[in-house]
């Protein structure tokens, strides 16, 4: 299973061969940090600055940005717009990429109705449901289709961009359609890992792991408060 997005216009091949995907997964921070450098009206950056808006170290950035080329100048650091252009470009949002979405619980609200897809390059070509109750509701600027519509809307639109926000238990068979349907790209909010041929690539979003990863943390600290007492404790029982 990849985690790279593969349909549409050919990138430039430096772009797209020997990229690490842990480099890919970087780029989107360059590019947020870069764009918010632009609103407050600065027109270079150096590695550093740019490494610290981005939450990397400079090294890193400058060996993540050296698979895109060489674009920054010794001594004054990168043009701002440049590296926007360039990174954008890598990460093939020089077009807009019509996305479907299926399940529209509350979850699939939420994302319907997120105005950064649109800023970013992608536009919600249809949502999707089985819930005969949800079947024509309005959502923002789309109303809920069927979906066994599918198909036709996949084709219509040239849709390779799938998003999953189902409960567990229907994901699979979600994403069965989709792949059926020529999406060659899911992003899945399920619960759950999904089995696709190796020409599909999946990004995977569980929001309690995550939630459980910072408890791991939170746990470590409290744990790092305790320790020493835990210590002190010992050695008293130690000498008595």
């Amino acid at each position: 299973m990849g985690e790279q997005g593969s349909r549409g216009p050919a990138a430039p091949a430096r772009l797209r061969a020997g990229v690490p995907d842990a480099t890919v997964a970087r780029l989107p921070g360059y590019l947020r940090a870069l764009r918010a450098l632009a609103d407050a009206g600065r027109t270079t950056v150096s590695s550093e600055a740019l490494a610290t808006a981005a939450g990397v170290g400079s090294a890193q950035l400058r060996k993540d940005l050296s698979h895109l080329g060489s674009y920054g100048t010794r001594g004054v650091g990168y043009e701002v717009a440049e590296l926007v252009f360039h990174i954008s470009r890598a990460l093939g949002l020089g077009r807009r990429w019509p996305v479907v979405l299926v399940g529209v619980g509350n979850l699939g609200h939420a994302l319907a109705g997120y105005g950064g897809f649109d800023d970013r390059g992608f536009s919600i070509a249809a949502l999707f449901d089985v819930d005969e109750r949800r079947i024509g509701e309005r959502v923002g600027e789309q109303r809920v289709r069927h979906l066994d519509d599918l198909d036709d809307v996949v084709g219509a639109f040239g849709v390779c961009i799938g998003v999953i926000a189902t409960p567990a238990h229907a994901a699979q068979d979600v994403c069965d359609r989709l792949v059926a349907a020529g999406v060659t790209s899911i992003l899945n909010f399920a619960p759950t890992l999904l089995r696709v041929p190796p020409q599909v690539d999946v990004r995977k979003v569980d929001l309690s792991n995550e939630l459980q990863i910072l408890c791991f943390h939170e746990h470590r600290k409290g744990f790092a408060l305790v320790e020493p007492l835990l210590d002190e404790s010992m050695t008293g029982e130690v000498s008595a």
